[in-house]
């Protein structure tokens, strides 16, 4: 395998991304999210697109800015309401934005099973609720069932604490959330870490997403997370 690019910054690191494309973005609200790269996708004109994160934006930064930006066509998500953001509320009433509610734990096995090449799981959640319409449906051993298939990303947008230049990467204390399953679900996985450090400045066994997932990375040092 090759080492991932080492971009120069933000900017750089999603350079290419188009029209349309469906982005998988990390976060559990702000802990994780990668805000220099959304930031750079602001600024890159990128719109139309199809977003899929754990929740629609906090405040007026990150997802949020890019909803308010008007770029992003329909977002996947278990949380679209959040306080203090109301760039996705005023959207989704006026009809200029298309919603699909994933509970949360369902969410991270779809990614899951889009990164691991599964072609779909049974689940309880969501039986006899609206979540299941449309959906097959199936009894085992006495209990229903609804079908959910996997998601699959043009390319993810995560943040973590460090990686070494073989793109191997470790992630600080909640900011380990989406990160693992959503980069494993991208054709193209974008990281912003804290930290590059030389190979073997990890321990082989602190690390949690192997380099073979990461296919570019930019370092930015980002306030008390960084010094941590």
């Amino acid at each position: 395998m090759s080492a991932p690019l080492i971009a120069a910054d933000p900017d750089a690191a999603v350079a290419g991304i188009p029209d349309g494309a469906t982005v998988i973005i990390g976060g559990f609200g702000d802990a994780g999210a990668p805000f220099d790269l959304i930031d750079a996708l602001i600024r890159s004109g990128a719109g139309d697109l199809t977003v899929v994160s754990n929740n629609a934006g906090t405040g007026t930064t990150g997802l949020a800015a890019l909803i308010a930006a008007d770029r992003v066509r329909k977002v996947v998500c278990s949380f679209p309401r959040q306080p203090g953001s109301d760039a996705f509320n005023e959207r989704y009433l006026a009809g200029r934005i298309e919603l699909e509610v994933v509970p949360q734990g369902t969410l991270a096995e779809r990614l899951r099973a889009g990164g691991a090449g599964i072609g779909g799981f049974y689940t309880p959640t969501g039986v006899g609720t609206l979540l299941a319409e449309g959906k097959e449906l199936r009894t085992i051993d006495g209990k229903d069932y609804v079908l959910e298939l996997p998601i699959r990303g043009d390319v993810a947008l995560i943040r973590a604490r460090r990686a070494d230049r073989a793109g191997n990467l470790v992630y600080r204390k909640t900011g380990r959330n989406f990160g693992p399953v959503m980069v494993t679900a991208a054709t193209t996985s974008i990281v912003q870490v804290d930290e590059i450090v030389d190979v073997g400045g990890i321990d082989p066994e602190a690390v949690v997403t192997p380099g073979i997932y990461v296919d570019r990375l930019v370092q930015v040092r980002r306030g008390p997370e960084a010094a941590a």
